[in-house]
């Protein structure tokens, strides 16, 4: 089931974005980000680490749907969606 991002990413929902995903954290992840309307830069460092502990584990975090306003922010902030991603090899 995919973790669907709360339109506003910003500091009231930041504790809860990083709770979640800590909880979630060494299983396949996948984020629907397409109700995404403001992402603020602490949701984005936390979805960056999400995204740099995945790869470690080489676990796959994939985000599926992402709304117009997430590219843009992740534009503005100088981020590549890849980034926030971890899309292991297959057999490996």
């Amino acid at each position: 089931m995919a973790l669907v991002l709360d339109s506003r990413l910003d500091l009231p929902v930041a504790r809860r974005l990083h709770a979640t995903l800590l909880a979630r954290s060494g299983t396949a992840l996948e984020i629907d980000a397409s109700a995404v309307s403001h992402l603020g830069g602490l949701c984005l460092q936390i979805l960056l680490a999400a995204g740099q502990n995945w790869r470690k584990t080489g676990t796959s975090l994939i985000i599926r749907q992402r709304s117009a306003q997430f590219d843009a922010a992740l534009k503005a902030f100088g981020v590549e969606p890849a980034d926030l991603q971890s899309l292991p090899e297959e057999g490996v």
